[in-house]
């Protein structure tokens, strides 16, 4: 069993539920809008399923970067190699990765988002392999599995090693609406077949835009009078929103009611409280493109409290043609197992005017 090097950004995907589409340089911003950490979670969940593994070591950093997850999941085998002066930042972890190299790490498990995969990247480079476990907002990345228990899975088994890209994406372009991504390497990444994510794809050909207005028509037949639309993020959904003659926020969740927009870039709060004044709400979401995530990437403002309130039933999946052929499974991480496991083995997903395609849902172990 490998010597793995673990360490955790505390404020990974702090940005998500209150609307900020990424948390770089928003650490206290998130924590003003009512923000709440969850990166040691998600650590937590990976954690638990390696402890009992024989012979597993770690090397971690002192304090909220590793060493208080690792107390409370009960793991003692393992030894603090870096301590961060306070609250950890980007040199934190770039200074974290470099200690794990010297002393000898196999593998780097980090637990983050697409910046903390950028940040471990540059130190790491392609000297030793670097699995991340998801945390963040966006995670474009294809260096991610496809949830934390599936990095358990990854490193529980007989993983290969093959190549990841690292990408991240401008969040101050992205919180205008303008998704720009940039490709910063190329890491060499422990997978397993269905496990670990692939990089997002973005489908811009002409049969594409096509199939999106079709989607958009029978969407704009089917929605119901005073019903609550809460519209997730892409341009699948953008095409409904234009049909129904109202401008979208592109990479942002947004309620309709009969037509209008009651609430635009909503984060999770405004979500609650809509649904609890609107009780019949539907979902509208489209998964990433090659990705296939239905929740948990880039639209976390739609969190397990919201889908409780409007109900597993009454999420509409939409997706051309050419997303689906590229995204042969689809996945939810939306944090709460339960929530994922409610889907089932598939959903229905509407890739046309009356046309729906039933795809397969990934099964967490």
């Amino acid at each position: 069993m490998p010597v793995i090097g673990f360490l955790i950004n505390p404020a990974a995907g702090m940005g998500g539920s209150v609307g900020l589409k990424g948390t770089d340089g928003k650490t206290d911003e998130a924590r003003r809008r009512g923000a709440v950490p969850h990166a040691q979670d998600r650590a937590a969940i990976t954690l638990a399923a390696l402890r009992d593994l024989p012979d597993l070591t770690f090397l971690s950093c002192g304090g909220e970067m590793g060493e208080v997850v690792l107390e409370r999941c009960g793991i003692s085998r393992y030894r603090i190699a870096y301590t961060p002066r306070g609250a950890s930042t980007a040199e934190d972890t770039m200074e974290a990765v470099r200690a794990f190299v010297r002393e000898g790490a196999d593998l780097i498990l980090f637990c983050g988002g697409d910046g903390t995969a950028r940040d471990v990247f540059a130190a790491a480079d392609r000297s030793i392999p670097v699995l991340g476990i998801p945390a963040g907002v966006k995670m474009y990345s294809a260096v991610f599995a496809v949830d934390p228990a599936a990095a358990a899975g990854i490193l529980s088994g007989s993983y290969t090693i093959t190549d990841g890209e690292v990408v991240d994406v401008d969040e101050t372009a992205y919180r205008s609406g303008t998704l720009a991504t940039r490709l910063y390497g190329i890491a060499r990444v422990p997978a397993r077949a269905g496990m670990t994510q692939p990089a997002k794809q973005v489908f811009e050909e002409t049969d594409e835009e096509r199939a999106k207005e079709e989607i958009a028509r029978f969407m704009a037949e089917v929605m119901l009078p005073d019903t609550l639309y809460l519209i997730g993020a892409g341009t699948t959904t953008e095409a409904i929103a234009r049909r129904l003659g109202i401008e979208k926020t592109l990479l942002g969740v947004d309620a309709v009611l009969n037509g209008q927009i009651i609430a635009a870039d909503a984060d999770e709060k405004t979500l609650l409280y809509l649904t609890e004044k609107y009780p019949d709400a539907r979902i509208i979401v489209s998964p990433i493109g090659a990705q296939g995530f239905i929740l948990g990437r880039g639209s976390q403002q739609i969190s397990p409290a919201v889908v409780r309130k409007v109900g597993i039933h009454r999420i509409i999946v939409v997706a051309t043609p050419h997303k689906l052929r590229e995204t042969p499974t689809l996945y939810v991480d939306s944090g709460d197992p339960a929530i994922d496991a409610g889907f089932g083995p598939s959903v229905q997903v509407i890739s046309g005017y009356r046309i729906a395609q039933r795809k397969k849902i990934h099964q967490a172990l």
